[in-house]
């Protein structure tokens, strides 16, 4: 045996219940929230992935009742929870990518991309999931086993993704953010989900969680909403769950609702006081004005839905502005403000996209369930896409910027601007007509309101402004009255502070929601009593209510006809006059000044754009794929990351993904016939799943202890991997779940085959409860075990595309094809004889051949100074016989095989049998020594091998000869030297010799005589025993001589074990160490094995220990003598200490020669850290005075460890290097100047 090596050198989600005091929120693996400052504002994620959590509990839970016919379910409720947690989680994961990821991403590299993907990996599954539900085969068995398998990986996915989170990104949040940045974040993220999300999502959350919870909570949201009282009573309104369905009250009573539009309408053109009519007289501009606008409302309030052309209209002007300001660019070519036309850009598109999902959640379906324009506004969502990455790319050319950009900017905008208004036009034909026609003007009020809370409160607060800045007065006042007659009382705050950001978008600060509501909504909280009377006396309106609406509408229309008519009007009117003056001046000293969000675009970090789109799939219906489907992206990104790319070498590491997802699809499949199989089936899927696991686990912690660590060296790549390591413990966690409940099936299929099988009729009739109950647990635990396979296909599925999206190009942008190699050999070099042979099999029969040839070809180039090619060629040569009989699967690899083969012909180029050697003379012997010796393409080892071989061709043939003969005697005699028992302890009877504890013998190919080990051969013959060659054992307990093997196969012994380790390849028996077998050294080597003691390194082809991963490699430096007794390193037994210059030898020898000498015998550099020594010296030559004839005089020296030249003083023995202080050190010339300068 050669030396030992280099010395020196869907889970189930538990939820724990509060405990006493704060913290009481748990992690998913019970982990108390300490962890976050129980101050933190972060802490308030907490509460809402338990809410979460138990969300999914209970869906995965109703599912699998339905599944094991434990009730007959509801599938109707189930699609209802479903449809709550996708909205709810959607709204969630699309808040964190807008603002909490991107800002931690300013601070923190590298962390949110991956999250980010998990997200869209969840949406996939959710749109699996609705796939199940909405399928015609809901009665069917497979149906409903199928759908708790979906939502059991749609839990692990998710608790997965949220444990992640609470462990690497809430504490980075904290770390990196101060308390009132932290409180801006969430903030932020509130005010990020839609308004009638939020009205949903915040009462859900308050009752999942426990009463103290939810003080806590409440405290919290203190200090994150802004310390305004209209915001805080929004937002703890919402939190109450306040629902309340009856609308504002009105001036007029229930019965004169109908006619209070008409009415009031008619009040423009009756008489006024003084008996006149303001039609019968000649009328001014400004009255015709008055009447137009009376026109407008009059129709406004007979048809509210009307409002949706103030949209339309103010979304064409904004992309007409936009189009123009492109022409005016084309016409300047002045780039220097094209940000911000991006900006105003997106604004554009998220306000389209918005408006598009409000009316195809809202509108559409209450009109006309099958009236659909989802086609129009993918389409219209695509042209802006199309437009922002023209933008960018024209930012990104800068100044070298031509005319044809100029020309596809303003084309694209005309286009985007014809195609809306196209769209738009449509719309106004197709809708408008059926919404006046069959909904009353309440209902369009409905409508319109919950339109406008389909978007989240930060971009309402941009919009609104925007939107009443493009109307007229009129038109303002009337879609605020709209507004606050469709609202719920339970909004009256929420409406008062829409009614202030509105009055921000009228010029001079003119105060719409006055005549709207009676009074100025903004100042209703600070000064109740005084602004409503102000407001009640400037409009004569009697009512002391500020919810009397209509009354406030009335007086505003009587002031606007009594303006018009001011010449017909006595003292009174003058009076009134001046009133209307008052208040307009009040107005402009006192506007509308609501708390605003303290939210802005910049501050997020990015656009909401995405996240707008993203909301889209919500309003495509649950069934249908989002149109950013994760999937989509994934393969998108892959194909241009790869495409006109040469192979690389990492790249058939991910390779192995390919084998563990078709490895993944079979377990997913077949884990579905558990629930009726036999005892094969089973035996059969646990082997094939234990493989994967295994196979898995050494590909993981090769990523984990040498791929991940890589990346993170790059300065530019820091924190990329973490959340992979992360994976990887979650899905061991998972692979041991699956474990134990395969181990229980198994118990439990043998316990039912058992009572089966039992001939006592009355016993089984007293057993058969047991029975049914046990056949019951077992379709129960095969349904569950289904929904983990489908879990872990699922985990392991997003987690190896994840990494080809986000690290696999890292490799191209950042390695060099050199260091990829070396990764490659550092990942191979930590693999095993035994992971390699199970992990080739399963890889190759993944592959095409063009891809087993290309890994094949990688792995030989990462190993080229190693016997790797040797120990494959062996292996696959001792399991040809049983490839015949493999599955399909694996007959690929007898194909590499042959490849191996034709590849290596060039170290088979001589292979004579011993009769050609006795016909050969001198002279062909000596040619033939020659042709070897001028063939280049031959490895110098194996050509020195060869040679060796020829020139002693004759002596080895006879041997051979002699011993075959001496065979055959034997054979007929059955008198075989050796043939008795050997022991290592006579006294105790220990089987074995002085060199191993064995229970056989070997039967040396050579010479035919059986000897306990090589060493015992070698030592009483005059030559060498191949132990490879060996075909045959003895067995020392019952004397029989069959074939090598681990076990004595004659039935006496009762399958004796030779020894605890044995080695199919050398032929090698131990019983007490802990031997592997390395397949690049094609040795056995004493240690644990590889990538668990020690690793192989590819350059110097030795195992080395995992200490010394960092050493100095020089090539096949192993493959050398003992500079000090001359024994060959590479094969020898004993254990070999490696120098700090990279040369080697016997740790034996190493301690006897460093008593003497500390310089390498080869290199003459320094064994080992010599300070001290030298420290010594110092001080010997401070205190040694020289005769006078020397003192003066100076010697060229070269030092041996810095290989620089220099000058010393005179001495005998020492010489100082003046650059590195060493005084290992050799003179190459003595000064004979006697000025000596140093």
């Amino acid at each position: 045996m050669a030396m030992p090596g280099i010395q020196n050198g869907g889970v189930t989600v538990m939820t724990a219940g509060p405990g006493p005091g704060l913290p009481a929120v748990v992690d998913q693996n019970g982990h108390s929230a300490t962890g976050l400052r129980s101050s933190s504002p972060i802490r308030i994620f907490l509460y809402f992935h338990k809410a979460i959590r138990a969300e999914l509990d209970g869906l995965h839970r109703a599912a699998m009742a339905l599944a094991t016919n434990r009730s007959c379910g509801d599938i109707k409720q189930l699609m209802e929870k479903c449809h709550f947690l996708r909205s709810i989680y959607k709204h969630h994961c699309n808040a964190e990518d807008e603002v909490i990821f991107p800002a931690l991403d300013i601070r923190v590299k590298n962390v949110a991309r991956t999250y980010s993907l998990e997200h869209e990996g969840e949406s996939v599954l959710f749109d699996q999931l609705f796939t199940w539900l909405d399928s015609d085969t809901q009665n069917e068995g497979r149906y409903r086993r199928e759908l708790a398998s979906c939502t059991g990986a749609l839990q692990t996915s998710i608790s997965q993704h949220m444990a992640k989170e609470e462990e690497q990104v809430f504490p980075l949040l904290i770390e990196k953010f101060s308390f009132e940045e932290q409180a801006s974040l969430v903030w932020q993220f509130l005010c990020s989900i839609p308004v009638n999300m939020m009205a949903e999502f915040l009462p859900w959350l308050s009752l999942s969680i426990s009463p103290d919870e939810q003080q806590d909570m409440r405290k919290c949201l203190h200090k994150i909403i802004p310390k305004e009282k209209l915001l805080q009573q929004i937002i703890f309104t919402w939190m109450d769950g306040v629902k309340i369905n009856s609308k504002r009250k009105r001036c007029e009573d229930d019965s004169r609702n109908d006619s209070a539009p008409v009415s009031l309408a008619r009040g423009f053109i009756l008489p006024t006081k003084n008996g006149n009519c303001a039609c019968e007289s000649s009328r001014t501009a400004e009255s015709d004005r008055l009447l137009s606008d009376c026109n407008i409302m009059m129709s406004a309030l007979d048809h509210p839905v009307d409002d949706i052309l103030h949209w339309h209209k103010a979304i064409e002007k904004e992309l007409s502005d936009i189009a123009e300001a492109a022409r005016n660019i084309k016409l300047t070519g002045d780039f220097s403000d094209l940000s911000a036309f991006n900006r105003r850009l997106q604004f554009i598109a998220e306000v389209c996209i918005f408006h598009s999902i409000a009316e195809d959640k809202v509108i559409f379906p209450a009109v006309d369930g099958e009236m659909s324009f989802v086609q129009e506004h993918a389409e219209e969502e695509s042209e802006f896409d199309k437009f922002r990455c023209f933008i960018e790319s024209i930012e990104s050319a800068g100044g070298n910027s031509s005319a044809e950009f100029y020309s596809r900017l303003c084309s694209q905008a005309d286009h985007i601007m014809e195609t809306i208004k196209m769209h738009f036009r449509n719309e106004e034909i197709q809708v408008l007509p059926l919404a006046r026609k069959h909904f009353s003007p309440e209902r369009q009020r409905e409508l319109l309101y919950q339109s406008l809370c389909v978007m989240p409160l930060r971009l309402i607060e941009s919009v609104l402004p925007w939107l009443i800045g493009s109307l007229s007065e009129v038109e303002a006042r009337t879609f605020l009255y709209n507004m606050h007659m469709a609202a719920p009382a339970s909004d009256g705050a929420l409406v008062t502070l829409f009614s202030g950001w509105a009055c921000k978008g009228c010029p001079r600060g003119t105060c719409l929601s006055s005549s709207a509501i009676g009074c100025c909504a903004a100042k209703v909280l600070s000064e109740p009593q005084e602004i409503f009377n102000r407001s009640c006396q400037s409009f004569a309106c009697s009512s002391t209510s500020i919810e009397n609406s209509t009354c406030g509408l009335a007086s505003y229309f009587e002031k606007t006809v009594e303006s018009a008519n001011s010449a017909h009007l006595g003292e009174s009117s003058s009076c009134n006059s001046s009133g209307i003056e008052f208040q307009k001046a009040s107005l402009a000293n006192q506007s509308c000044c609501v708390p605003g969000l303290g939210v802005s675009s910049n501050s997020l970090g990015t656009s909401s754009l995405a996240t707008a789109k993203s909301l889209r799939s919500l309003s495509f219906g649950p069934s249908a794929p989002s149109l950013i489907s994760s999937l989509f992206n994934w393969e998108t990104e892959i194909n241009s990351s790869t495409s006109g790319l040469t192979t690389r070498p990492i790249d058939n590491i991910f390779k192995f993904h390919k084998a563990i997802r078709k490895d993944l699809e079979f377990l997913d499949a077949e884990s579905g016939k558990l629930s009726d199989c036999d005892e094969t089936f089973l035996r059969q899927f646990s082997g094939r799943f234990r493989l994967l696991w295994g196979l898995y686990r050494a590909h993981s912690n090769a990523e984990d202890d040498i791929v991940f660590p890589a990346l993170e060296a790059k300065e530019t790549l820091h924190n990329v991997s973490h959340s992979y390591t992360l994976d990887h413990k979650q899905e061991e966690e998972l692979f041991e779940d699956i474990s134990s409940a395969l181990a229980e099936l198994s118990q439990l299929y043998e316990n039912l085959n058992g009572r089966n099988l039992t001939g006592d009729s009355s016993a089984s009739l007293s057993s058969s409860s047991d029975c049914i109950d046990s056949s019951r647990k077992y379709n129960e635990l095969a349904t569950k075990i289904q929904g983990m396979c489908k879990s872990i296909k699922v985990t392991l599925d997003h987690h190896v595309m994840r990494e080809e999206v986000e690290l696999w190009p890292l490799f191209d942008r950042h390695f060099s094809v050199d260091e990829q190699d070396k990764l490659v050999g550092r990942i191979i070099g930590t693999t095993g004889a035994e992971v390699l042979q199970s992990m080739l099999p399963w890889v190759t029969s993944a592959l095409t051949q063009e891809e087993q040839n290309k890994m094949m070809d990688t792995w030989k180039q990462a190993t080229k100074n190693t016997m790797f090619s040797e120990w494959l060629n062996e292996w696959w040569e001792g399991t040809l016989a049983e490839s015949s009989q493999t599955p399909t699967s694996e007959k690929s690899i007898s194909k590499e095989h042959e490849i191996h083969e034709s590849m290596d012909q060039n170290d088979y180029t001589f292979k004579p049998g011993w009769k050609d050697i006795f016909r050969m003379n001198q002279n062909e012997l000596e040619s033939e020594i020659r042709k070897v010796s001028r063939d280049s393409t031959l490895d110098p080892r194996r050509k020195a091998y060869l040679i060796q071989n020829l020139m002693t061709s004759r002596w080895i043939a006879s041997q051979q000869k002699f011993s075959q003969s001496r065979t055959g005697e034997t054979k007929d005699g059955e008198d075989l030297l050796g043939c008795s028992p050997s022991f290592r302890d006579p006294e105790k009877q220990v089987f074995g010799c002085v060199h191993y504890k064995r229970n056989c013998k070997l039967r040396a190919a050579c010479c035919g005589k059986l000897f306990a080990c090589r060493f015992c051969h070698d030592e009483v013959s005059d030559h060498s025993m191949d132990r490879k060659a060996t075909s045959e054992m003895m067995c020392m307990n019952c004397l029989k001589i069959q074939p090598v093997g681990p076990v004595c196969t004659t039935p006496s012994c009762n399958g004796l074990l030779m020894a605890k380790y044995y080695c199919s390849s050398c032929k090698f028996f131990d019983d007490e160490r802990e031997v592997y077998h390395c397949p690049f050294c094609n040795l056995c080597r004493v240690g644990k094995g590889l990538g668990i003691d020690f690793f192989h390194c590819m350059t110097c082809n030795c195992c080395l220990g995992m200490k010394v991963v960092e050493h100095k490699c020089r090539e096949k430096g192993l493959e050398t003598n003992c500079p000090i007794c001359c024994d060959f390193l590479f094969t020898s037994s004993t254990a070999v200490r490696a120098l700090r210059c990279g040369h080697y030898m016997h740790s034996a020898c190493f301690q006897a020669y460093a008593c003497t000498h500390y310089i390498c015998p080869i290199c003459s550099k320094s064994m080992g850290d010599m300070s001290v020594y030298f420290g010594m010296l110092d001080a010997l030559m401070a205190s040694e005075v020289l005769p006078e004839e020397y003192r003066n005089r100076c010697q060229d020296i070269l030092c041996n460890d810095c290989d620089k030249k220099g000058r010393a003083p005179f001495h005998w023995l020492y010489h100082k290097c003046g650059f590195c202080g060493s005084y290992n050190t050799r003179v190459i010339k003595v000064d004979s100047d006697p000025n000596c300068s140093t």
